[in-house]
């Protein structure tokens, strides 16, 4: 396996969370035998594996004993509200079904006719000028136009089910987080009332239900949640075993040096498991590793940290190497002063800060932390 720090792992190679795949095949197994398949929210920090999960799981959709029909969609921050995101959604939704084992070329040349202006949308009372408008149209589009397909394509094809795959949910905003979360969940729910199997994985942030107010609760416990985690000591050691091969000399001593310098963290692993394998040829002897070290972590300086501070003020990148000063990793806001706590969520919307708990914070990864003290 060739370690790839910003892409998504290619399922085949994909390593670790073996309870989160047994969840999820357990989850599809409960799908068969009620024809309603449990909706999912993978939630996690920045690089943490969460889009590499969901195209695992997707994978695992396909396989003969599920026979779901897996439907990835990359939620971008271009989608301007809820109606362009039902539309594309559905677009991804045709494409995949097209393309899937069971699509005959009769159900082909129909879906190349099925467009979404043919479905009616109902008559709307309410402003189309408000961001609501667009929340009820998609909500109808998507309701009226999946009912639609399972019975003309889904159902004949002989699916058991399907599943959107929403990477990055909360790209999408408009009207709020909270209108998406419940509107989802509205939209899903009937359709399984309904005796359609159609249900939803998408990716968040780990703090992604943690400002959802008492009206959209039902959104919160409608999902599964998966949090995830930095990966496990061993977990590591199977990530280096398949890119360097499980009989590498030293195996053992370098995924326990790896694992103590990203302390498990997916990206950094790989991003660091890459620069070995140019720098040492692969080997993973610990005077090698500790002699390529300084220029690895250059690397990362230029590639990742730097840019991650490009786009931040210089007073916040200031504060931010004090707060790496501090002898203690967690950040306990009310110790700081008012002009500095005004900067948090900022810094926590662009992913520098992670909230651990109420009123309390840490930089997103102690390897951050030490570039930033190393800029003083």
């Amino acid at each position: 396996m060739i370690p790839e720090p910003n892409f998504p792992a290619n399922p085949d190679e994909f390593v670790g969370r073996k309870p989160q795949l047994e969840a999820f095949r357990r989850a599809l197994q409960q799908g068969r035998k009620t024809g309603r398949s449990p909706s999912f929210a993978v939630l996690g920090d920045w690089g943490i594996g969460k889009s590499s999960l969901l195209l695992k799981c997707s994978a695992i959709c396909a396989e003969a004993q599920y026979n779901m029909l897996p439907v990835q969609f990359s939620v971008s921050k271009e989608l301007a509200d809820y109606r362009n995101f039902a539309e594309g959604l559905l677009d991804t939704f045709s494409e995949s079904l097209a393309h899937s084992r069971s699509a005959t070329v009769r159900v082909q040349r129909e879906l190349k006719n099925w467009k979404i202006s043919r479905v009616s949308v109902g008559a709307f009372t309410v402003d189309r000028d408000s961001p609501q408008f667009f929340l009820s149209s998609g909500s109808a589009i998507l309701r009226h136009a999946l009912r639609d397909a399972w019975r003309r394509f889904i159902s004949p094809a002989g699916f058991n089910g399907v599943i959107f795959f929403l990477d990055d949910l909360h790209n999408l905003a408009s009207p709020s987080a909270e209108a998406i979360a419940l509107s989802v969940r509205d939209q899903f729910q009937s359709l399984a009332v309904d005796g359609i199997n159609c249900s939803v994985c998408f990716s968040a942030p780990f703090n992604y239900f943690s400002n959802i107010r008492s009206f959209a609760e039902p959104a919160v416990r409608f999902y599964d949640k998966v949090y995830l985690e930095p990966f496990t000591q061993p977990e590591t050691t199977e990530y280096v075993a398949a890119v360097f091969g499980g009989n590498a000399p030293n195996i053992e001593g370098f995924s326990e040096w790896l694992h103590a310098k990203t302390h498990g963290h997916p990206y950094f692993m790989a991003f660091i498991c890459r620069q070995i394998a140019e720098l040492a040829h692969g080997s993973l002897a610990h005077n090698v590793t500790v002699h390529h070290w300084p220029s690895i972590f250059a690397r990362l300086e230029n590639e990742k940290f730097r840019s991650d501070l490009a786009q931040v003020p210089e007073r916040e990148i200031q504060l931010l190497r004090n707060l790496a000063l501090r002898p203690d990793d967690q950040i306990i806001v009310k110790g700081l002063t008012a002009g500095d706590r005004a900067y948090f969520s900022r810094l926590t919307e662009r992913g520098l800060l992670t909230r651990t708990a109420r009123g309390r914070y840490k930089l997103y990864h102690p390897l951050f932390r030490e570039f930033l003290k190393q800029e003083m």
